[in-house]
Formats: structure tokens, sequence, C-alpha cells
């Protein structure tokens, strides 16, 4: 239990301290994230209205990348940036002095979901510039999940959170609507090492590889399975969502590479939801797979690469890893 209320603010100065030679250049980058992140979230919760002529859900998702880039690009803390949303990387308008760091993100993950008034979210990673000064290329964002400098996402729902890493542990944040300021609600979050669920699309169970299909099979066995528990299922459709009920009730989500489209390794993005997801999982004492690597350790080779993505409750995800090898 918090005794004490402290803001989003607070917290950022306090870390920022923790630096030594620290300039507060990264302190001013998340909050202009988190502002534009305001922004969205009161469009989110007007659902489309003011939209016009045009498709809801087009709108908001429009809205929700313009808002990001609109606020972070004008600050000279950036060097560049790479939204899900947009086929190549933004520069910074020569108008604008750059920064040291790149901010890599997905405006309105689970926008399918508007239509049922169901939670969406923000996902974003920093990296950090190379030095010299140069333009930056879409090139310079290809780098390992194991570089970021910081990872996290905001949840639209029937509150707004932050869940936030600097590499420093996960702590995660609500949106005080009166005073218009996150506050801490959970601090240095831990995702517990066992669980018994597990999140997936069962539909595509026919075009699954064989560990998958081992290690589903011997959950929905149950008690009398080798597992020798029963498990639950679920399979909310939306990764922010996803990753906040694993992070706070533990299990494990997978979205594996199967057969159904040969020519895609697998179906998320990894620049702007794998890596940004992996770090997070790992703050929180998880971990998270292709099923054959390290998320963390895989290097990009395009911006709008596709992969495997397994993570979760540390024993969980080591025993689906184990299947792959075996």
């Amino acid at each position: 239990m918090i005794k004490e209320r402290i803001t989003l603010t607070q917290f950022i100065i306090e870390e920022q301290r923790q630096v030594k030679d620290a300039r507060g250049d990264f302190s001013v980058l998340l909050n202009d994230i988190v502002t534009a992140c305001k922004t969205i979230s009161h469009r989110v919760s007007r659902g489309g209205l003011g939209a016009a002529d045009e498709d809801p859900r087009t709108y908001l998702e429009r809205v929700a990348n313009d808002s990001i880039i609109e606020s972070t690009q004008r600050t000279g803390r950036l060097a560049g940036l790479s939204s899900k949303a947009v086929g190549a990387m933004t520069p910074i308008p020569a108008q604008y002095s750059r920064g040291n760091y790149m901010l890599v993100f997905d405006p309105l993950n689970g926008s399918g979901n508007l239509d049922i008034n169901f939670m969406s979210g923000t996902i974003f990673s920093v990296l950090r510039a190379a030095d010299g000064g140069s333009e930056v290329t879409a090139r310079d964002f290809l780098q390992p999940g194991n570089r970021l400098v910081a990872a996290g996402f905001m949840l639209y729902g029937a509150s707004t959170r932050l869940v936030l890493t600097t590499g420093n542990g996960v702590n995660v944040f609500m949106l005080d609507r009166e005073i218009g300021e996150f506050v801490l609600t959970q601090p240095k979050l831990r995702l517990p090492d066992d669980a018994a669920t597990f999140a997936i699309n069962a539909s595509n169970e026919r075009f699954w590889e064989p560990p998958v299909r081992r290690y589903v099979e011997e959950c929905l066995a149950g008690k009398t399975g080798p597992r020798g528990k029963d498990f639950n299922m679920r399979w909310i459709a939306s990764m922010v969502a996803e990753t906040y009920r694993i992070l706070t009730r533990g299990g494990v989500f997978m979205y594996p590479k199967d057969t159904k489209d040969p020519a895609k390794p697998g179906r998320l993005r990894l620049l702007y939801e794998a890596n940004p997801v992996g770090f997070i999982v790992e703050q929180a004492g998880g971990l998270c797979t292709t099923g054959l690597e390290r998320m963390l350790d895989v290097q990009p080779t395009a911006l709008h690469q596709r992969v495997p993505l397994i993570f979760g409750s540390k024993n969980e995800v080591e025993r689906i890893e184990r299947y792959h090898r075996e």
C-alpha cells in the first residue's frame, strides 16, 4: 500500500537525480509523450465524436499518431520518430533542433476494439540516437531491444493507466483527472514465476507448430493431465490489455509462429510491440521470447519486421522454450 501520494512528475525528478550528469532531456521527452497520451485518452473517451464523415476508428488512429508527433518533435529531445501507423520513419523538421533520442511507437494499439467500447492503448519505447549529429535514417532504428532506454504503454479504459520502465523495474501510474496528473499506484510491479492462465487465439490451432500445440493440450488436460492442475484460457485481442492483465495477475501470452501465412514469420511487430513489451515484462521478472530466442536479442532487419511473441510468467515461458528446443 502506498503511504504517500507520488505524482509522475515527482517520480521522474527523483529518477533523474539518480543519474549522474543527467541534463533532464529524457525527463522532458517523457513528459511530452505523457502529454500526448492525455490528449489521446480524452479523444478515445469521446468515442470518435467529432469525426464528422470520417470512420471513427480511422479518425482516432490518425488523432493518436498526430498527437504524439506534434507533442514530441518540437522540444529538441528527439532525433527522429518511427510510428507503426506510418510506413517510413518520421524525421525532425529542419526548423526544430534535434536531440539524442529516438521514439518508436504504436499510437493506438487495440483500435479494432473501439467499436465495442473496449480497451485500447499506446505503446512506446525510446532508443539513443547515434553520436555525431548526422541525419537519422531508418537503419538507426534497427537496434535490438536490449538497447532500449525506456519503454511503456498507456492503457485507455475505465481509467487511464501508464506502465513504465526505465530499466529499473516497472511502475504503474493512474491518471487522476481532478488534477490532470498521473499518480503512482503500483511501484515495482512483479510477475509471479508460476501461473495457471494462458492467452492464445485458439481459432488458429490447426496452424500451430507442435511445441505450442503440446503446451496448450497439456494445459487443457487440467488436473488429470501431465501438469496436474487446471488452467484458465483468455483471449482479449488487445496487446496492451493482455500485457497489463498478465503483469498484474500472471500468466502467459502466445502469438506464436504458425503456418497460416508461411510468408510471415510472425504476426506482431518487433519494434513497435514485441520489444517494448519484452523490456517491460523482463523488468517485472518475466520472460519474453520468439520460442527459440530471447526477444530482446533479436536483431531487427526492417522497421516493420514481424516476429512470433511469447511472454509472461518465467516458469511457463521456460517450459514453452524447452518444448521448442525438444
